[in-house]
């Protein structure tokens, strides 16, 4: 096990694909006990075509791609700037709202901030806005979402803890409106000095806003109202969804010419290809480890030196948002996950409240050095020193780490709406 380790070391540092890495590690564990065990591999990652409910991952991924090509970003700007822009630092919580609506679709990738961005930042800093603070919302707007149906790491994580996806998406309301609240009550506390609407309340504008909106408003309706009416699965909401906004953006508004949908198509399974790769390799990785029992030793460990329920949450905490300053959401649920699980279940912890746990808590990896995505994102985005995005996003990154605590220790936030 040892030359194992020390090979996937050795390719880690020649910049192997994590998904690689995996995989070899799997082969190289299985054929170390049983050269014939190593066929264990390629059966896992082809077992992952024969889960239906992942039908759902590249049909959301390709319409949030689809939107973001679009004017739907401008169109969904304009609405809520509609409906609250007449509020003192108004403009602030329309940018969250709508990075996290945003977000949603596009599995916090990114896009949120090259989609938006382009719209909000200078919109922010013409409002007389701060220069730091408008970095540091529009940077930490696209993280906001993950919790809210249908992120991509919602649906991944039930996929991995076999967890039910309906009720990950209704658990992850009031955790996600957490969020959502306290950044809009933060940016208007900053901003109480700038008493100047964005804009004065006119029904005229709201009519025109939801005009202009009508056709992408009914979204959330077809996947939320689709699968808790029972009428839609989650991969068939899916797959209404994909048909519905290509029919919407390319041949109704006529937004996207045809001949760019091929380049959507790629850029979006490309991302979804190696979430998918990664998670074929880490099957095989987590059934090796099962089968070495390691989940139970670690249970055994954590137990031997962890007094009580509280303790262990402390642990899972502090070791997520150090994991997260250093691993990708996607690599760290399909890794990671099978992992904790057993071990939160032995503290009573409910699987679905160790999802908001963790999804929360990885979502500030977006926002940590060293490898937060958004943060280099967002500086070469808007052409600022890594060192200047970092500073303007550190007080995002203490508020929602605040409320990661909040929906740690407080489980009813998250199984409310279930029970």
């Amino acid at each position: 096990m040892i030359l194992v380790s020390l090979i996937l070391l050795f390719l880690a540092l020649l910049g192997a694909p994590l998904f690689a890495v995996i995989a070899a590690g799997a082969l190289l564990s299985f054929i170390a006990l049983d050269p014939g065990l190593g066929v264990a591999v390629p059966i896992e990652i082809y077992s992952i075509a024969e889960m239906p409910i992942l039908l759902a991952i590249p049909l959301f991924t390709f319409a949030g791609y689809v939107l973001s090509e679009s004017a739907a970003p401008a169109r969904l700007v304009r609405l809520t700037q509609a409906i609250m822009g007449w509020m003192p630092g108004g403009l602030a919580i329309v940018s969250i709202t709508a990075c996290a609506f945003f977000t949603a679709f596009t599995g916090a990738s990114g896009v949120t901030i090259i989609a938006l961005g382009a719209i909000l930042y200078p919109a922010l800093r013409q409002a007389g806005y701060p220069e730091r603070f408008n970095l540091g919302l529009v940077t930490a707007g696209g993280s906001l979402g993950l919790l809210f149906a249908p992120s991509l790491p919602l649906i991944l994580y039930g996929v991995v803890a076999e967890v039910s996806i309906d009720d990950l998406f209704t658990a992850g309301v009031l955790p996600g409106l957490l969020m959502l609240l306290v950044l809009s009550a933060w940016s208007l506390w900053v901003n109480r000095g700038n008493r100047q609407p964005l804009s004065d309340f006119r029904w005229s504008e709201v009519y025109a806003a939801l005009r202009d909106a009508a056709w992408e408003l009914p979204l959330p309706l077809v996947v939320l109202g689709g699968i808790y009416s029972g009428l839609l699965a989650v991969s068939e909401a899916a797959s209404v969804t994909a048909v519905y906004v290509v029919l919407v953006e390319v041949v109704i508004r006529r937004e996207i010419r045809l001949s760019r949908m091929p380049g959507i198509m790629r850029e979006s399974m490309v991302l979804v290809g190696g979430i998918l790769l990664i998670l074929g390799a880490s099957l095989a990785s987590t059934n090796f480890v099962i089968d070495m029992e390691v989940p139970q030793q670690l249970v055994g460990l954590v137990s031997e030196y962890v007094e009580g329920r509280t303790s262990f949450l402390w642990l899972l905490l502090l070791f997520l948002l150090v994991l997260g300053a250093f691993l990708d959401i996607f690599s760290a649920l399909v890794l990671v996950v099978p992992l904790i699980l057993p071990v939160a279940a032995e503290f009573g912890v409910d699987p679905v409240h160790l999802g908001m746990i963790f999804l929360s808590a990885m979502q500030l990896g977006y926002l940590t050095p060293p490898v937060g995505l958004n943060l280099f994102i967002a500086s070469y985005r808007f052409d600022k020193p890594i060192l200047q995005v970092y500073a303007a996003t550190f007080p995002f990154l203490l508020l929602l780490a605040v409320t990661v605590i909040v929906i740690t220790f407080w489980p009813q936030l998250s199984l409310f709406l279930i029970d």
